[in-house]
């Protein structure tokens, strides 16, 4: 049975296929090859791929004494959608996108760590706010994301995909963000007060102020 390949293997394999700068070719029949994908391709080139790094870094509250999560209980500023005892779903006030949301536990958990009974939870709370986030009016589709490389708390992201925005569907709806105008306040808001009041009915809780 072969063994699981280990990251000096993997990394190995990976620089065979670069050039001698050490930058791989663009995969043209893959991302860039898609009609959402926001870049032209006539001159993209990736960066030069840099070594392994002798470990991971730590990130922000590795230690639980360290994380957000261990101070004073947060105010709401307005940027409060929605919380429970146990989660917490706050708005992303600087974006080019009808409505990003971010939903963490109270509690200080990544996702291996997550208790099966919060592990229950999140699974139904992913489905309602998908499901709240897809009845804004100018949006399209929610799409889910979990990174998780800079912050030890378990944060996961909803992304309201403008309504009728084709080209912006699918994963490269992350760099178009970047460079969309960026929503009023106000705006956003109202578009999360629907996310709170679907919230609400389908699995309880409460609401925040939304600069009310």
């Amino acid at each position: 049975m072969t063994p699981p390949e280990s990251i000096e293997d993997y990394w190995a394999r990976v620089l065979a296929a670069a050039d001698g700068s050490g930058r791989l070719p663009v995969a043209v029949t893959e991302m860039p090859g898609w009609e959402v994908f926001p870049y032209e391709v006539d001159g993209l080139r990736l960066k030069p791929l840099a070594p392994l790094a002798d470990e991971e870094p730590p990130r922000r509250g590795e230690r639980r004494e360290d994380c957000w999560c261990a101070g004073p209980a947060l105010a709401d500023d307005g940027t409060l959608v929605w919380s429970n005892a146990r989660w917490r779903l706050e708005l992303t006030p600087d974006t080019g996108l009808p409505l990003g949301l971010t939903l963490s536990p109270m509690e200080h958990h990544d996702l291996p760590t997550l208790p099966r009974e919060l592990a229950a939870e999140m699974g139904q709370l992913v489905a309602a706010v998908a499901d709240a986030v897809e009845h804004v009016p100018s949006v399209g589709r929610a799409q889910v994301t979990k990174f998780g490389d800079g912050g030890a708390h378990l944060h996961l992201g909803f992304l309201g995909r403008p309504a009728r925005a084709l080209q912006l569907r699918g994963s490269p709806l992350l760099d178009w963000e970047k460079n969309l105008p960026r929503m009023p306040l106000e705006g956003l808001q109202a578009n999360a007060r629907v996310v709170a009041e679907r919230l609400i009915v389908d699995v309880g809780g409460a609401a925040g102020t939304l600069g009310r």
